[in-house]
């Protein structure tokens, strides 16, 4: 009698957050789901930009300059979506340097490709279609939600950076106490929503603002996003709110 055939354990995936049904039926579909979205909101996405003044745009360089970004670096954009993170990106590196973007969405790179003049690829966070060891930095902006496997998607940015290159994210937040998680709610669930269609008149561009604020407050909690990146291998993971009930930043370092 033949021994059963067997198959190495792998780890386990570790999704973001739970299966959202109200959009999609399950989390196979989830991917076609975000990219479709994606696809068809992308004239409108910088809409709550504008809302707020564009104050975002100015708060990414700054941090970037303050995680250590400087001149004459490579830098891989993840899910660069309009560029907003790219641009700061490339204004710190100067014309030694260089940023790279990369998108699933071919519709965000041609918003992309208006403000942003470096290289542009097709691709997913779990699979970047990079060199090892080719940037000093990675960065995404308020796209994590949006990977299938964060353990993955680190994995893939520990790869492509240099020993010693950092990786800088920044991400929704959701406060801890009661009353926060009511007043960012109503903002992100009812206000933002509203105004987005107010200002677009597009029920697609509002759905993606409804969905935003699901991912955001369904997402695994900081503790679990740090030892997803520990698990890829970087060091001292940290992370701080920026702004309670809107951004938190996460850095961590592979080892140099």
């Amino acid at each position: 009698m033949a021994a059963p055939e067997t198959t190495p354990p792998t780890e386990p995936k570790a999704p973001p957050h739970p299966t959202l049904s109200a959009y999609y039926a399950a989390d196979p579909e989830r991917s076609r789901y975000v990219l479709d979205l994606f696809n068809e909101t992308a004239p409108h996405y910088n809409t709550v930009e504008k809302i707020f003044g564009n104050g975002g745009l100015l708060y990414r360089r700054l941090s970037l300059r303050w995680a250590g970004l400087k001149p004459g670096m490579r830098v891989l954009d993840v899910a660069i979506g309009t560029a907003a993170v790219a641009q700061g990106a490339a204004r710190l590196v100067g014309p030694s340097g260089r940023v790279f973007g990369v998108d699933p969405s071919m519709s965000m790179m041609r918003e992309a490709r208006k403000v942003f003049g470096g290289p542009l690829t097709r691709g997913v966070a779990q699979t970047l279609p990079f060199r090892t060891g080719e940037f000093d930095f990675v960065t995404m902006g308020i796209a994590l939600r949006h990977v299938s496997d964060l353990v993955r998607a680190f994995s893939e940015y520990h790869r492509v950076l240099k020993p010693g290159g950092k990786v800088w994210i920044l991400e929704g937040h959701v406060p801890k106490s009661a009353l926060g998680h009511r007043l960012t709610r109503f903002a992100w669930k009812t206000l933002i929503p509203g105004l987005t269609l107010a200002f677009t008149r597009d029920r697609r561009a509002k759905e993606l603002m409804d969905y935003y604020w699901d991912t955001v407050e369904q997402c695994v909690p900081p503790e679990g996003i740090l030892d997803a990146m520990r698990k890829a291998g970087f060091e001292r993971p940290r992370f701080q709110v920026i702004l309670p009930g809107a951004i938190c930043e996460y850095t961590a370092t592979k080892t140099g």
